[in-house]
């Protein structure tokens, strides 16, 4: 197995095509590559399949590599709790820690197999719901296929996903046409369809399978043009948001629902356009990301300039091929380029993190070097010379200051011993301000270590670490990976009104993830935060600005 892992090692940090060597014959020349080895790369790249592979999958029982997801369940348990138990999926999981039989086994314990209870509780509650990164995709795609049927006049998409909500139950769909039949015949028959939960003259449901054998629920509704706007603001919610309205409404002796706003006299006064009922209701227009009841309602708000994609001049946290990610300094540089950046920060991992390829001290100053000749060869865009560095359990950080001192920007995270702390251990939050307190940390990375729907955030005093971020002057990011979403919108609020400066970051390991910077900016509107409070809408020149106020 290590052999494999260094194979794959060897073929990530090639710097010469794959395909060609293999056509060339010349894959035994790549460090850890023997001839059975190359043989099954020429395989795969033949193919697309490695038979020794499929053969381990089919002896595999189907339901085991699902245990990996659990928190708490490594590689190492699975395979013991499936030899000696028999464990070959969840049910048989659960029955094991139930009987006590797990907690006997060698390593395990009872303080692991409650941890491994907990995972699946978490993985169980958060498991019905979708990560945005994967609904709003389907989504885009689906009004898009709707949007090209003739008779359409106009769609959009509604719900919880229109409202940039980190997960979401299903995918809310309006359209606009007069033969709602005829559509919705259409619809519950495109391509990918898993199943048909209704369809009739107005409304279809449907499923599509997505990761993990789950179903997406799909629904789409057809309105005529006079009450559009109604059922636009009624489905995109929220329904705390909706219940506000409605009480407003009838104060006012009206009535709002999805086909408009009536007067007592059943009267339409608005339906056509959603920005008719916030008026007639003596309202500002409020953005969607917005409607969550946490105040929003109020005629004297203003809510604009908030922070769009365009407002975002760059990224400054990406990984390369240096750590564990699949691009160059280059490609990396090139593709933000394309985007409209004005700058990007190479963030690679540190040497604690062995699993992702950490760079060692050695590693990390010929990185730095390599960062500088990329950003003297690629014009039009600042490359920083950055760097992720762990933040360790006894809070200090993976690198020494020396090192850190040669980087222009630096995000320090913690990826490790995540617990509370305790009995003589730092808790995640006095870590985080420990790293807050070295003045060459610019940012801390994904502060509370959340994976959606895999891993739950650590216990962090959010408002602790925010009070000491706006005293060092630390920056802390909005990780706009669909995976993390962190921090939330509830924490981003809680910053500004501190004062706390925040910088919004994909943690891109490839040039395509480099996009999910427009997640980060939903995230971000939800908690109504505006340019000003994003250090990475800065110009380059603010931008250096605010580090250097940091570094003193």
């Amino acid at each position: 197995m290590n052999s494999y892992r260094r194979a794959g090692r060897t073929l990530k940090d090639a710097t010469e095509d794959v395909a060609a060597l293999a056509q060339e014959g010349r894959l035994t020349e790549l460090p850890g590559i023997g001839k059975g080895t190359a043989q099954r790369i020429q395989q795969y790249l033949d193919t697309g399949r490695i038979d020794v592979l499929a053969e381990l999958e089919a002896k595999l029982p189907e339901g085991l590599p699902a245990l990996l997801e659990i928190q708490g369940m490594g590689p190492k348990k699975v395979a013991l709790a499936h030899k000696e138990l028999g464990v070959s999926g969840l049910d048989d999981l659960k029955r094991v820690i139930e009987s006590g039989e797990l907690a006997e086994l060698p390593g395990m314990g009872a303080k692991s197999v409650e941890k491994i209870a907990e995972g699946i509780k978490f993985m169980e509650t958060s498991g019905e719901r979708t990560p945005l990164g994967i609904a709003m995709p389907i989504a885009e795609a689906v009004a898009e296929r709707v949007r090209a049927l003739p008779g359409v006049k106009r769609v959009e998409i509604t719900g919880s996903a229109r409202r940039g909500a980190e997960t979401i139950g299903d995918i809310d769909i309006l359209c606009q046409a007069k033969d709602g039949a005829k559509i919705i015949k259409v619809f519950v028959g495109f391509d990918g369809v898993k199943r048909v939960l209704a369809s009739g003259s107005t409304k279809g449901s449907v499923t599509v399978e997505i990761e993990r054998g789950r179903e997406l629920q799909i629904d789409l509704r057809v309105v005529p043009a006079e009450s559009f706007g109604a059922a636009l603001q009624y489905f995109t919610g929220s329904k705390e948001h909706n219940v506000r309205l409605r009480e407003i409404a009838i104060k006012k002796k009206w009535r709002l629902n999805e086909y408009g706003l009536f007067d007592a006299k059943e009267k339409q006064l608005a339906g056509r356009n959603e920005e008719d009922i916030y008026k007639k209701l003596r309202l500002p227009w409020i953005p969607p990301e917005l409607r969550q009841d946490r105040g929003e309602v109020d005629p004297e708000a203003d809510f604009s300039g908030l922070v769009t994609i365009e407002d975002i001049r760059g990224d400054l946290h990406v990984h390369t091929v240096a750590s564990d990610g699949k691009n160059t300094i280059e490609e990396m540089a090139v593709a933000a380029k394309k985007l409209g950046y004005k700058y990007i920060a190479v963030c690679d991992h540190s040497k604690s993190s062995t699993i992702a390829n950490g760079l060692s001290i050695d590693r990390m100053r010929k990185h730095i070097e390599a960062i500088r000749k990329v950003d003297e060869k690629v014009k039009g865009i600042k490359v920083f010379v950055g760097t992720e560095v762990d933040i360790l359990p006894d809070g200090s950080l993976d690198y020494p200051d020396r090192l850190l001192a040669e980087c222009e920007w630096v995000v320090a995270s913690i990826h490790s011993a995540m617990g509370k702390g305790g009995k003589g251990k730092l808790s995640p939050a006095e870590r985080t301000i420990a790293a807050m307190e070295n003045p060459y940390v610019s940012a801390i990375g994904h502060p509370t270590g959340r994976l959606l729907g895999q891993r739950p955030p650590m216990e962090i005093d959010m408002t602790t670490v925010i009070e000491a971020a706006s005293r060092t002057h630390t920056m802390i990011e909005i990780n706009a990976s669909w995976q993390r979403l962190d921090l939330k919108d509830v924490h981003i609020r809680q910053a500004i009104d501190a004062g706390v400066m925040l910088c919004m970051n994909t943690d891109a390991h490839r040039t395509e993830t480099l996009d999910e910077m427009r997640y980060g900016v939903l995230t971000a509107r939800r908690a109504a935060a505006t340019p000003k409070h994003i250090a990475n809408c800065f110009t380059l020149a603010g931008l250096q600005k605010a580090i250097a106020k940091k570094r003193g």
